[in-house]
């Protein structure tokens, strides 16, 4: 399936064109496969959400971006709230494959270092994807929530707790409840340091886990990474 072509024009030799030029040398019609065209959609809906929002993005704006006509929008995903709907699964799936595929530690306490360090990965490189997992949405209820999406990276945690708490004499049914706290810190500690960008990334990581595994009474003051990943 090819999609709707872009057109451009070619300049002549000289400082104007000439009308005898045949049409191949005056415009070119490039085109994309339907898979091209979703991509290159995709890519522009999602710089386009992060920077102004699901309510000040357009069709047309999207559109013309692409440099297509309205309908092929529609035609692709229905609509704005289609198209929103997948970049925000996209961002989901890639922020929760980056934190379970990150928890490979044997030792807790470098467990919550991998997991902070997958979370303050993703704000790095997916700093688009992050703003826009963090706005509000009108249509959240589609899509899922940064929220739920926490709750899920925090069930995850829950699992490594719930075995340090039995361990440790604790009451293991409270797991839930920390991995929560844990994970919902880190989050809304990434969303502080996304526009600060510092402490640097790895002295984050440093400071929540010191808060996390030691509590305000028992803080070192100077926290370290146990892990092998220092930065």
């Amino acid at each position: 399936m090819e999609d709707v072509a872009i057109t451009g024009s070619t300049g002549g030799t000289g400082g104007t064109g000439s009308t005898s030029e045949p049409k191949a040398r005056r415009g070119r019609r490039v085109r994309m496969t339907g898979a091209e065209r979703r991509e290159q959609l995709l890519d522009i809906g999602r710089t386009l959400f992060a920077e102004k929002g699901f309510e000040g993005t357009s069709v047309e704006e999207i559109a013309a971006k692409a440099g297509v006509s309205k309908p092929v929008v529609y035609e692709h995903f229905g609509g704005k709230e289609g198209l929103y709907a997948v970049v925000v699964d996209r961002e989901m799936r890639q922020l929760l494959d980056m934190v379970t595929g990150a928890l490979t530690a044997g030792h807790p306490r470098e467990l919550l270092e991998q997991a902070a360090f997958a979370l303050l990965d993703y704000i790095e490189r997916y700093t688009d994807g992050f703003r826009i997992l963090v706005r509000d949405s009108p249509v959240a209820q589609s899509t899922g929530t940064f929220a739920s999406l926490i709750s899920d990276i925090a069930t995850q945690v829950e699992d490594i707790l719930g075995l340090e708490f039995k361990a440790r004499g604790f009451d293991p049914k409270l797991a839930p409840l920390y991995a929560q706290a844990l994970v919902g810190s880190v989050a809304l500690t990434g969303q502080w340091w996304l526009d600060v960008r510092r402490p640097k990334k790895a002295e984050v990581a440093a400071h929540l886990v010191n808060l996390a595994w030691h509590g305000l009474d028992g803080l070192e003051q100077k926290p370290r990474l146990i892990g092998h990943r220092k930065n």
